[in-house]
C-alpha cells in the first residue's frame, strides 16, 4: 500500500516535471530570431553563396582617364557605383560588365566608331584585369567564377549592351566572343539593325528581331554567348524564344504586373521564360521598381537634357562630369519618391510566384543608372540578402537567385553551342 501510494503522489510530478521540460525546450527551440540576429545569419549566407551581378555599365568609367578599379571611389562625389574594393565590401563575387555604346547614326561611319568604342572599353576591362591580376581575374566559362571564388579573386565577365557595334558584318559575333565577350543585349534605347527597341519614340521598326538579327542570334547561338533580350520591346522576346536554340536571358529587367514600365516583363512572358529554361535579373533602376507620380515638368526637362548631349563616347572627361552634375541637379530640383530594397524583393517575390524560384537573378545595373536606397553601389549589395533572408527564402533558394540560375542558362547555353558545332563538322 505503501509503495502504491508513494506511486500515486510521484508519477503526476514527474509528469509535470517532463511537461515543464518540454514546454521550456519548446520556448528555446521557437525563440524570435532579433534583428540583430537575422542580419548576421544572412550575412552568413552572402558570404557563402555566389554572388553574380550580371549588369554593370563600369567600361564607360574605365576608358576614363585616371580611373583606377583599384581605388575605392566615393559614389556621392564621383557617381561611380563599381570598384573593386567595394565589390568586396558588398562580398560580390563576380560581376558582367557590359561594354555599352549609345545608338548613333546607322551607317558605315557609325558602325566603325561604335566597333571601335566597343572594342576599346572591351580591351579596357582585360588591362584592368591583368594589372589587378592578385584581385580579380577575367572569367570566361560558368566554373570559372567558382573557380577564382576560392583564390579569393572577384570574376569580371564580358557582355555587350546593345548589338549596334556587331553594324551589318556578322563576323564580328565571333571577333567578340574571342574578345571574352559571353551576353550580347540585342537592343538599347533605340531601334538598331538587330532589334526594335522597347523605348524608341518613332515605335517598332522590324516588327521584332530582323533578319540581320535572327542571323546574329543564330552565330551566338553557335559560339555560346548568351541572348540578352532586356531593352527590346514585347516582339523582340517572342521572337527570340522562338528563335534561339539556347536559353535566354533578360539581364536586366522587371516584372510589369509590379511595375507598370514597358522595360519590365509581363506575366505571360515570365512564364514563357521559365518554360525556356531562362532567367530574369533584377535591377536596381527606380523607374523600374516602383510607380513614380507623374512630372510633366522634370520628364521634359530629362528628355530636354537627354536630346542636346553628344554621344558618350565623343564627349571628353570635363564634359562626362558635367552632364552627371547636371543630371544630379535635375534630380535634386525635381526629387522622385525613392526605391528601395522592399521594391526589389516584391518584384522577386512575383517572379518566383509566376516562374519559379530557378528564373530570377539579379543584375543591378550600376554606372548605368542603378542604384537606390540601400543598395547605392556594390558595397551595398548584401542588403538585397538580409530581405530575402527576412522574407523567408532559403540559403539554396538565396544561391539561386545570386548566381546559381545564371550559371545554369550559361553551362546549357555553352552546351548548345558544343552541340551545334558538332553537328557542323560531322
Amino acid at each position: 500500500m505503501l509503495k502504491l501510494r508513494f506511486d500515486y503522489l510521484v508519477l503526476p510530478l514527474l509528469v509535470l516535471l517532463i511537461s515543464s521540460c518540454k514546454d521550456k525546450s519548446a520556448s528555446t527551440d521557437s525563440k524570435v530570431e532579433t534583428e540583430e540576429e537575422l542580419v548576421l545569419r544572412a550575412l552568413e549566407i552572402h558570404k557563402k553563396v555566389l554572388t553574380l551581378d550580371t549588369h554593370a555599365d563600369t567600361p564607360l568609367r574605365m576608358i576614363e582617364p585616371g580611373f583606377d578599379m583599384a581605388e575605392r571611389h566615393d559614389p556621392n562625389e564621383t557617381g561611380s557605383k563599381v570598384d573593386y574594393p567595394r565589390m568586396k565590401e558588398g562580398d560580390l563575387d563576380a560581376i558582367f560588365f557590359a561594354a555599352f555604346v549609345a545608338q548613333d547614326i546607322r551607317d558605315d561611319d557609325g558602325n566603325t566608331r561604335a566597333k571601335a568604342l566597343c572594342l576599346q572599353m572591351i580591351d579596357s576591362v582585360i588591362a584592368s584585369t591583368e594589372r589587378n591580376s592578385a584581385d580579380v581575374g577575367l572569367a570566361l566559362n560558368p566554373d570559372d567564377a567558382y573557380a577564382l571564388e576560392k583564390e579569393g579573386k572577384r570574376a569580371i565577365y564580358l557582355g555587350i549592351e546593345n548589338g549596334y557595334p556587331i553594324g551589318e558584318d556578322l563576323s564580328n559575333v565571333e571577333l567578340y566572343f574571342n574578345k571574352g565577350v559571353r551576353y550580347i543585349t540585342l537592343v538599347h534605347s533605340s531601334n538598331n539593325d538587330l532589334a526594335d527597341s522597347a523605348t524608341d519614340d518613332n515605335g517598332t521598326e522590324h516588327g521584332g528581331i530582323s533578319e540581320f538579327g535572327s542571323k546574329v542570334v543564330g552565330e551566338m547561338n553557335r559560339l555560346g554567348i548568351m541572348v540578352d533580350i532586356s531593352h527590346g520591346n514585347d516582339s523582340v522576346f517572342y521572337d527570340a524564344i522562338k528563335m534561339s536554340k539556347a536559353p535566354i536571358i533578360a539581364s536586366h529587367s522587371n516584372a510589369r504586373a509590379v511595375t507598370g514600365h514597358k522595360r519590365n516583363m509581363t506575366d505571360e512572358m515570365l512564364k514563357l521564360m521559365a518554360e525556356n529554361g531562362g532567367v530574369v535579373q533584377l535591377t536596381m533602376l527606380a523607374d523600374y521598381l516602383r510607380e513614380a507620380p507623374p512630372n510633366a515638368v522634370r520628364d521634359s526637362a530629362m528628355t530636354a537634357l537627354r536630346n542636346n548631349m553628344k554621344p558618350i563616347g565623343e564627349m571628353t572627361l570635363e564634359e562626362r562630369a558635367a552632364l552627371r552634375k547636371s543630371f544630379q541637379d535635375l534630380n535634386e530640383k525635381y526629387p522622385a519618391p525613392p526605391a528601395t530594397v522592399t521594391h526589389v524583393v516584391d518584384h522577386i517575390d512575383h517572379i518566383v510566384k509566376i516562374a519559379g524560384i530557378d528564373h530570377v537573378g539579379i543584375g543591378c545595373d550600376f554606372d548605368g543608372g542603378g542604384g537606390i536606397e540601400g543598395v547605392f553601389d556594390a558595397s551595398e549589395v548584401m542588403n538585397i540578402t538580409i530581405e530575402l533572408v527576412r522574407r523567408g527564402y532559403s540559403e539554396e533558394e538565396i544561391e539561386k537567385i545570386w548566381g546559381g540560375n545564371l550559371i545554369r542558362v550559361f553551362k546549357e547555353v555553352q552546351a548548345v553551342a558544343t552541340k551545334i558545332q558538332a553537328n557542323e563538322s560531322a
